[in-house]
């Protein structure tokens, strides 16, 4: 019987790093199937897209890079595949998205990660398909497969998947599922494995870090907790924290970053807005005042604290005064980093239905503003303390 050589896949990767993750666990499942990775296209036989369907410019993407494939399927003559991984999938729940391109082999949801490379074995007739079913409580942990894809000195690790949030304007809950946490055991035994490979800076991402044990009520996990065990593990390394959501800080968590000599004095944490009536809007369970304190006790606990946030700009019924409240805010605070939205209606989101929607070319504007206000203040000074050491 003839041997045939083994088939070869090209990755394209779109989205968050906590997609990224998912990627990671893709390309593992397809090397133990007996697949091989190429950087070129035309080198593969395979063309895995691990999709983003967060918002309408995500999903363009996502729609371009599929287009992209379809054309490169087409140079063969029945003899090339295409799989679609990711969040447009779990978006996709009408399948009216599908139907545009009937050149796909292999749809796969986030929660099928592990079966992918089954999965594509299957469509090779080389093994049984496994189940089509979609877990919306799956999560991975440090048993599972993954093929490290980022450069070897740092690595993402995934403590939670999925979102309870539930901000007006976010389908993530619709995509991801409701918050689900890993155990810390698993979370370190995964954390103290990349530092013995190396890594030098492990990055802490979910959708939302800080909630970190909440989904388990009965639980005495949290992120402080966590980042102290994370803290006591041997080795040459730094932590970083992305995706935190202000209305979740403790006083605990801000203790951290006085107290532990691993974790960067560094957060990644998305605002949105300022205005009190924009925030209850979004549902962010957050106000004004109790923002501006937590950055204050943050910036006290670790002066040099690099602070990255995000804002939103254009969200219903946001007024000329609302916004003007919001640059200021920005001026004042002076962040490190900083990005702006234009909000943009997501369907089946209760943002989409409410009343005052704000032109699209009024909110680009405001958000050109601001951070024309943000380049002037970091072309003029240096960000809040030595904060540019660690961004």
């Amino acid at each position: 019987m003839k041997k045939t050589s083994p088939k070869s896949v090209y990755i394209v990767s779109l989205g968050c790093p906590k997609n990224f993750v998912d990627t990671e666990i893709i390309a593992a499942s397809l090397i133990k199937n007996g697949f091989g990775i190429t950087p070129s296209p035309d080198d593969a036989e395979i063309y895995l897209i691990n999709t983003c369907a967060f918002i309408p410019a995500a999903r363009k993407e996502t729609t371009d890079n599929i287009k992209d494939a379809v054309k490169w399927k087409k140079k063969s003559k029945n003899t090339r595949k295409i799989v679609i991984s990711g969040c447009i999938s779990e978006w996709d729940k009408s399948g009216d998205f599908r139907k545009d391109f009937p050149e796909v082999d292999l749809w796969k949801t986030p929660s099928q990660a592990e079966q992918t490379g089954i999965a594509l074995a299957a469509l090779f007739g080389m093994a049984s398909a496994p189940s089509d079913a979609s877990d919306k409580d799956y999560i991975y942990d440090h048993c599972t497969a993954r093929l490290q894809l980022t450069l070897p000195h740092y690595a993402y690790i995934k403590i939670a998947d999925g979102c309870d949030n539930c901000c007006t304007y976010c389908s993530i809950p619709s995509i991801r599922g409701r918050m689900r946490s890993r155990k810390s055991e698993s979370v370190l035994k995964e954390a103290q494995s990349l530092i013995k490979s190396g890594v030098k800076e492990l990055i802490i991402i979910a959708q939302d870090i800080t909630s970190f044990g909440l989904d388990r009520k009965n639980d005495k996990d949290s992120l402080a907790k966590l980042l102290r065990k994370m803290d006591e593990l041997e080795g040459d390394f730094s932590i970083r924290l992305l995706y935190t959501h202000p209305a979740h800080f403790t006083q605990e968590l801000v203790d951290c970053f006085r107290d532990l000599k691993h974790l960067l004095p560094y957060a990644d944490m998305p605002l949105q807005h300022i205005s009190d009536k924009i925030l209850h809007a979004m549902n962010r369970k957050i106000t004004k005042a109790e923002i501006c304190k937590l950055i204050e006790a943050l910036r006290k606990a670790r002066p040099e604290i690099a602070l990255r946030t995000t804002f939103i700009t254009g969200f219903p019924g946001e007024t000329e005064e609302n916004y003007k409240e919001l640059l200021n805010f920005v001026k004042e605070y002076k962040f490190a980093r900083l990005g702006v939205f234009e909000y943009s209606p997501e369907p089946g989101t209760p943002a989409a239905q409410m009343p005052d929607q704000v032109p699209a070319e009024t909110a680009r504007k405001r958000s050109i503003s601001i951070m024309k206000a943000q380049e002037k203040f970091q072309q003029s000074s240096t960000p809040h303390s030595s904060a540019k050491n660690w961004n």
